[in-house]
């Protein structure tokens, strides 16, 4: 089976030199040589001959600990034709129920709640409804003043999600957090569709109550089904990006379920992992050049 081992860094942070490509392409039995996806920020190394595991460890051994985020794959079918992303921590900087509980002086308190979900401690659908209920009473209007003082796009993601849309990707935005902010982010990042929980308003203010059924691991992985049946695609054609225990199963649904500097039992459970890197990281591991990305 030919394959393909990527190295990439952090375009804030260069890592991927010519000296460490020549030192990767002296490990591998290369079929072709190193492509240079990107100048000291990504490359490319075709080979056959080797378990893809004992490449990608013999490439790990390589880094030893440098900035550097190492994928290994069948070079077949690389360029995806379905991106399922997560949106808190993952295509924006923050957790937007945490921002909202800052409104009120209860960021800490629901921080906390939120940080035991993600990592699994808790289940999901009761935790959102726990710190959605300290929420009652908070202004809809502090929704638009976190959204405009806050929040922060992750580096790379409009670029991710328009370089795989002009490619002819379908991207959908799926999240355990609210649709105030999903559709807000949605629209700066260019995504298809979004899906996500509804906060209850009356008179202008949240109840501190959300929609039923809540909308979380189960529900993001039944949307990436039905959009694999939708669109007639397998699973090898799509990606899940996520870093919270919401997102594993359809990280473990996807063809290729990508933990985004996630928590320790996702990195554990999915296929490949970006510690380092960008979400641009995604686009090289679909054997994108710089030069092909989308700068729109």
């Amino acid at each position: 089976m030919s394959l393909v081992a990527t190295l990439v860094s952090n375009p804030a942070k260069p890592a991927v030199s010519a000296e460490l490509i020549a030192s990767a392409a002296s490990r591998l039995p290369l079929t072709a040589d190193p492509v240079v996806l990107a100048e000291d920020i990504a490359a490319d190394f075709a080979f056959d001959g080797m378990q893809p595991e004992t490449a990608r460890q013999a490439l790990i051994d390589l880094i030893d600990g440098e900035p550097v985020d190492v994928f290994v794959q069948p070079q077949l079918g690389r360029k995806r034709k379905l991106l399922i992303a997560d949106m808190d921590s993952t295509m924006i900087r923050q957790e937007c129920i945490d921002e909202l509980a800052a409104e009120l002086g209860l960021k800490d308190r629901i921080s906390e709640i939120t940080e035991r979900a993600m990592q699994g401690e808790i289940a999901f659908d009761p935790a959102l409804r726990e710190r959605v209920a300290l929420l009652e009473g908070l202004p809809v209007s502090s929704v638009e003043t976190v959204l405009s003082t806050r929040i922060q796009l992750m580096p790379g993601g409009r670029t991710l999600v328009q370089t795989m849309k002009e490619n002819g990707a379908y991207c959908a935005l799926v999240s355990g957090g609210f649709t105030h902010f999903t559709q807000a982010v949605a629209a700066l990042l260019g995504f298809d569709e979004n899906q996500a929980n509804t906060l209850l308003e009356q008179d202008g203010k949240l109840t501190g109550q959300v929609s039923e059924p809540v909308l979380g691991r189960d529900a993001k992985r039944q949307r990436l089904a039905e959009l694999m049946d939708e669109r007639d695609l397998s699973a090898a054609e799509t990606i899940a990006v996520g870093d919270g225990a919401n997102d594993l199963a359809m990280i473990e649904l996807a063809g290729a379920g990508i933990a985004y500097r996630a928590k320790p039992a996702v990195a554990a459970a999915a296929d490949y992992r970006v510690d380092h890197g960008d979400l641009t990281a995604l686009l090289y591991f679909q054997g994108y050049r710089q030069s092909e990305f989308s700068l729109s």
